[in-house]
């Protein structure tokens, strides 16, 4: 088995599908939001060469997971293809991580398709700070598209990052959300990435913050956390669980399972490396995929995270 010295290795794949996105969250980015990539399409895989790259990393690392991230991956035209193909490759927990804007009109299509489990990024109940947040007015829409996909038997998560200042009185009103609906949230501290990597202090709510916020109204004890897990979990006195990705506190590098793959082809074994390793052209060269593999596999950080320059727009989270 593909491994470093600590026993870590690659079983879940991250896709960025593009770049482009229709919020502008200000953890992500500090750019104008476009529901157009800004990459040249000659650089951009095709749906045939993602299929060809992740069957060639499945066959060689044998994934458990495959996940569709993006800037926005429902901006995607070929969506539904691509998770067919990779159904086909012999993966079966083909995931997604989306804004939801456009899901309420994709769930049937996603489903149909395959797709396993989707993840949706809401950090606010309330318009004004949705707004303050996104600079999008979209809230109803998104709700919709959650109820929607809940309601054709689509299993959902709910991913808050929560930030000081701008959304911490959200953290009691979005677990109740979740609680009404039978659905997981996570709520994630801010991540020092991008524009945020000498900043992300300004927004900064720790684990034990999130923590003394929803003991205000509810007792809850932890849960033991599964390996290579992003998230630690707790359950609540009326038995509702919840999580959080304490990516700077808490940092859970030390058995990191995720490798990544953007749009133009490029793996990164790791978040806080912004040196992507090119497989476009050699992923069906076992030798010279094997090399690229083992140079990701020491981007691998050993404790703590370090972040990096990158917009989490261009790599996903």
């Amino acid at each position: 088995m593909l491994a470093d010295k600590y026993g870590r290795t690659f079983k879940t794949l991250r896709v960025s599908l593009t770049n482009a996105c229709n919020l502008f969250c200000n953890y992500c980015t500090d750019q104008p939001a476009s529901e157009k990539s800004s990459q040249p399409e000659s650089n951009v895989l095709s749906t045939n060469e993602y299929i060809k790259i992740i069957n060639s990393l499945h066959t060689r690392l044998n994934l458990e997971t495959v996940r569709l991230t993006g800037g926005e991956p429902l901006l995607y035209k070929d969506i539904s293809n691509l998770i067919e193909g990779i159904r086909e490759i012999g993966i079966r927990n083909i995931k997604l991580t989306t804004n939801a804007v456009f899901l309420k009109e994709k769930a049937v299509p996603l489903k149909n398709a395959g797709i396993t489990n989707i993840n949706v990024s809401l950090d606010s109940l309330d318009p004004d700070s949705f707004f303050k947040i996104s600079k999008r007015r979209n809230l109803k829409k998104i709700l919709e598209g959650i109820d929607h996909a809940i309601a054709i038997g689509i299993p959902v998560k709910l991913n808050t990052v929560v930030m000081k200042g701008m959304n911490t009185d959200q953290v009691l009103p979005l677990l109740e959300f979740a609680r009404e609906r039978s659905i997981s949230i996570r709520f994630l501290e801010v991540m020092k990435m991008g524009h945020l990597h000498n900043s992300y202090q300004d927004l900064y709510f720790s684990q034990e913050e999130i923590l003394e916020k929803i003991a205000e109204q509810h007792q809850f004890i932890p849960m033991d956390r599964e390996h290579g897990a992003t998230a630690t979990y707790w359950i609540t006195d009326k038995k509702q669980i919840f999580g959080i990705i304490a990516n700077e506190s808490h940092p859970f590098c030390g058995d990191c399972n995720r490798l990544r793959l953007d749009s133009y082809g490029n793996i990164y074994g790791c978040l806080s490396n912004d040196n992507g390793i090119s497989i476009k052209d050699h992923s069906d060269n076992s030798l010279k995929l094997e090399h690229s593999l083992q140079q990701a596999l020491l981007q691998k950080q050993e404790v703590q995270f370090a972040g990096s320059v990158m917009s989490m727009r261009y790599i996903g989270g």
